[in-house]
């Protein structure tokens, strides 16, 4: 993982995603949020509290080494991820709260990624000679994640025929990128992936079904709509894997500490899947 492939093509890969959500957003999705701040709110304070609080207690619980005890922080750190769009899409969720929640989500992460990151860096030790994320490094995220981001609006604001023209060939082009990155650092890195799948698979699966679980029913018990529920349910659940991996690899130089993302971005899709059909199931119950 640590190979030129990695080093360049995943940076890339995540720059072209990044890009795909700028043509993708407008001012508006920002704005749209004081239409609705009470779901917003609530989804934020899950995302950025709750779930790291959560996250840390399960790491403790599990009784990770330290190395990755970091790599599962920085993952519960990470903001949603686009993906979150699609399942919303599919289980009827609120797909414009999510829109809103990602833009928002992907501009905080910038600051609250690495405090983090450093609190759980200082509190686990995993590197002896290692400060965590500096400023330096911080400004590195800033361009990983908002820079792209910017110039994908920039260019729907000038040519907004053109980005709706290039948004599905972006996502396209996007995924074909990571999976070929992605598929080369695994190859490259096959025997310590494979010694540490067990280990972080059950951890990873526990986290993404309380990621989800959070998501959805703590602004439905606090009366937020069943639509808006969903949406920062994915939100939440469907953490940017990516990123974390692109940070742990490019800003922090760690192989070891990519691997929570690494697992967690292979089995959330089969866990937000199967959950979203329990949410609608649950409900056609409930109005039947």
């Amino acid at each position: 993982m640590g190979s030129a492939l990695t080093t360049i093509g995943l940076p890339v890969a995540l720059g072209i995603i990044m890009f795909g959500l700028g043509l993708s957003l407008t001012v508006a999705d920002f704005t749209r949020v004081a239409k609705q701040p009470k779901a917003v709110i609530i989804a934020l304070v899950c995302q950025l509290l709750i779930l790291p609080a959560l996250c840390f207690g399960l790491v403790l619980l599990f009784q990770l080494p330290p190395v990755l005890a970091v790599g599962m922080m920085m993952l519960a750190a990470s903001p949603g991820g686009t993906t979150a769009n699609l399942y919303s899409h599919l289980f009827r969720g609120d797909v414009a709260l999510n829109i809103s929640l990602t833009a928002l989500n992907s501009v905080i992460a910038v600051i609250t990624l690495p405090l983090i990151t450093n609190f759980a860096i200082g509190y686990f030790n995993p590197f002896d000679d290692q400060l965590g994320l500096q400023w330096s490094k911080t400004l590195e995220v800033f361009a990983i994640v908002l820079l792209p981001v910017i110039l994908g609006m920039i260019v729907r604001r000038l040519w907004p025929k053109f980005a709706d023209g290039m948004d599905r060939p972006v996502r396209i082009i996007s995924v074909i990128v990571l999976v070929i990155v992605i598929a080369g650092a695994v190859a490259s890195n096959w025997a310590l992936l494979v010694e540490n799948f067990a280990r972080l698979s059950l951890i990873t699966i526990v986290f993404c079904l309380v990621s989800l679980a959070v998501g959805y029913w703590v602004p439905r018990l606090l009366k937020v709509g069943r639509r808006q529920a969903i949406a920062a349910s994915f939100e939440i659940g469907i953490h940017n894997a990516t990123l974390a991996i692109v940070i742990a690899q490019t800003v922090l130089g760690s192989v070891e500490l990519s691997l929570p993302a690494a697992v967690y971005g292979v089995l959330m899709f089969f866990v937000a899947f199967g959950f979203g059909f329990v949410i609608r199931d649950r409900e056609a119950v409930r109005s039947s």
